[in-house]
This record gives C-alpha cells, sequence and structure tokens, in this order.
C-alpha cells in the first residue's frame, strides 16, 4: 500500500488534510486513490475533488515510489506501526514522512522542539548553547527546523553535546536550504539524527511551507522552547501551534530592549515557562534526570589572573578598560591573559575590544 501513499504525496496540488480525509472515509489508502465519486465526502470542496480527479490519472503510483527509492530516501506513512506517535496525534499529521539519516537512533519519547528568530542575537545564541549544554550527554533530542539563526545555533548544539538532533525541512529532499548549511545536513544525516519532510522529493522550499513545517517541529515535540521571537515571527507562530497540539510551551527571556523579544514577553505573560537552565525544562516535561552543571573549571586549569577576568566576565561582557579596572593588570598583561583564555575557547572578542565568556 505504500505506493499509494507516496502517489498521494506526489501530487504537489493537494493537500496533506485532503489526502487524510479520503484516507479517514474509505479507511483504505488504494480504494482512496481510485474512487471516481468524492462528491458525498464531508467538508471537501467540490474545486479540490475535481482538482485531485484530474491530476491523479498523471500520477503512476510504482514509478513515483521507485524514484524515492533511488533517491535513498526513506520514508514513513501515516499507517506504519512506526509512524511517531506524537506526530500522529496532531489535528493534520502529514500522510508521509520522509527521511535521511537515522530516525530511529533519536528518542521519540523525549523530544524538545528549539525555535526562534532567524536574525538572532548573538545573546539569544549563546543563551540556547548555554541551555543545551546543560543537557549534554542525555537521551535527549533537540528538534528544529534548519533555518538559519536560532535553529542552527540549536541543531549545532545538539551534536556538540552529543544529543540526537532532527531537522524538519519546507521542501523535498532535491534542495538544500539554505545552502549555507549544507555541510550541517551532512553532519545530521551521517549520524547525529535525521532529517525528514513531508514534501516528495522535487517540491520547492515555495514560502507558504515553511509555516506548514512548524506544526511537525512542534508536533514531533512534547515540548517547544523560544529563544528569540518578534511579534510577527514564524517562531510565534509555532508557538501557538504548540498550545494547539496540548503541548509545553517554554521561552528563554532576552533584553526587553530587543524587538525580537516581544513575542517572548507576550508568551511570558500569557503563562509560557520561563526557561534560564535546562533543570526549567526538565520540570515542565517532567523528564527525570541527573544534570550535571558545566563548569569551565572542572575542565580546563585557570590561572589565578584568569580566574580574575573570568569573574569578571560571569555577568555581563567587558571591554579592557573595564577589565583592567576589575582584575588591575597592567594593559600587556592583560592582553597576553585575553588571548590564551581566547586560544583555550574560554571567552570571545565582541563588539570591538569587548570579551564574553564563552559558557557561563
Amino acid at each position: 500500500m505504500h505506493k499509494y501513499w507516496i502517489a498521494f504525496s506526489s501530487i504537489e496540488e493537494i493537500s496533506s488534510s485532503f489526502i487524510q480525509r479520503l484516507y479517514n472515509h474509505f479507511g483504505n489508502i488504494k480504494e482512496a486513490f481510485f474512487a471516481t465519486d468524492l462528491s458525498f465526502i464531508d467538508g471537501l470542496s467540490v474545486k479540490s475533488a475535481e482538482k485531485f480527479l484530474r491530476l491523479r490519472d498523471k500520477v503512476d503510483p510504482d514509478k513515483v515510489l521507485q524514484e524515492v527509492y533511488d533517491k535513498g530516501i526513506k520514508f514513513l506513512t501515516y499507517e506504519d506501526e512506526k509512524y511517531p506517535f506524537m506526530l500522529k496525534n496532531i489535528s493534520n499529521p502529514p500522510s508521509v514522512l520522509y527521511y535521511k539519516g537515522d530516525l530511529f537512533s533519536c528518542n521519540l519519547e523525549k523530544t524538545l522542539a528549539v525555535v526562534g528568530s532567524r536574525r538572532a542575537t548573538s545573546y539569544a545564541k549563546d543563551a540556547l548553547g548555554k541551555i543545551i549544554g546543560e543537557l549534554q550527554n542525555t537521551d535527549i533530542c533537540i528538534v528544529s527546523g534548519l533555518a538559519s539563526g536560532i535553529d542552527t545555533t540549536a541543531h549545532k548544539a545538539a551534536i556538540e553535546n552529543n544529543l540526537k538532533t532532527i531537522g524538519v525541512i519546507a521542501s523535498g529532499f532535491d534542495f538544500v536550504y539554505p545552502t549555507a548549511n549544507k555541510e550541517l545536513y551532512k553532519k545530521i544525516e551521517e549520524g547525529c539524527g535525521a532529517i525528514v519532510t513531508e514534501y516528495f522529493p522535487n517540491f520547492e522550499p515555495i514560502k507558504f511551507r515553511f509555516p506548514q513545517r512548524n506544526r511537525i517541529v512542534s508536533g514531533l515535540s512534547y515540548g517547544t522552547l523560544v529563544a528569540e521571537a518578534s511579534l510577527q515571527s514564524g517562531a510565534l507562530i509555532t508557538a501557538n501551534l504548540t498550545l494547539e497540539q496540548g503541548r509545553e510551551l517554554m521561552c528563554i527571556p532576552g533584553l526587553i530592549t530587543n524587538p525580537n523579544t516581544q513575542g517572548i514577553y507576550k508568551l511570558l505573560k500569557n503563562g509560557a515557562t520561563l526557561v534560564t537552565c535546562a533543570d526549567d525544562i526538565l520540570e515542565a516535561l517532567g523528564w527525570e534526570m541527573k544534570i550535571e552543571q558545566q563548569n569551565l573549571f572542572n575542565n580546563i586549569e585557570l590561572s589565578e589572573n584568569e580566574q580574575k577576568i573570568y569573574e569578571a566576565l560571569e555577568i555581563e561582557d567587558k571591554g579592557v578598560d573595564e577589565l583592567q579596572v576589575y582584575t588591575k593588570m597592567s594593559i600587556d598583561n592583560m592582553l597576553m591573559y585575553l588571548t590564551t583564555m581566547e586560544l583555550k575557547g574560554i571567552i570571545k572578542q565582541v563588539d570591538g575590544d569587548r570579551y564574553r565568556l564563552v559558557v557561563r
């Protein structure tokens, strides 16, 4: 029966809800595909029914199934036993879930969606990196949309911290979007998790598909963490979908002067859980596991002067002059220690002569 699911999904002009409606009515995907009279099906528009009947005759189910196999793409249909339980329980589940990588190396019972702005601030990226870092070496799986900004930060942080990750894309596998994430796609496919999509391989990443993709990001997950979101952002769409799906919504607070946090504070005022550390996520989702807080001093030996610099930067970024006042070092010594700490990966230079801790 797989070929009929694939045949349905290869017709670009029909939606997953249309396929689901036919399947629910007939109870058999082959019968639904070859149906001739659709006029009596509740909720099905005459226009969409006519369009399907016209386009169906151009589809060869055996041919489209072979095309998917030839491209090395794996898939799950809605009626497969292994179809993700959480995703199956949303109002409009994908009829087919195409994937690359090892989806079942991911713990689908501990999935956390992470969404946020494509134009994320350094603060949001660092805060998210810190929180995901605190989940290091656990069996939690990070789900996001493989877009630039927060999505990319979430996937990379997951990989760096030995967590599995699932990337949900808004096109078929013939496309990589954004192209800057080509290497990230490859890493995920080759052992760090899976990339999934509801779209047949040749479907392009058209604008309207991104909001549609968001329901899968939240639908695969037990909760959604929003890192940064303006009032008109896609992240806010995902947040609302999370609530509609009856899942837990969580937010990382940000600077109130940043327009990208307006959506965050709206969600927090409406009852979203505030998250400043990994334990907040575990408590919100009722997941029990021991989190050992990461501390740079456990892994890297710091000299007395390096410790002074570290302490000076614990609260906020500082410039060289501010660090000099705090540590009372000479400028030459200060610059030497700053260079050493940067090489060790403890700090990084931002905004000219200002420095920031990589891990706080």
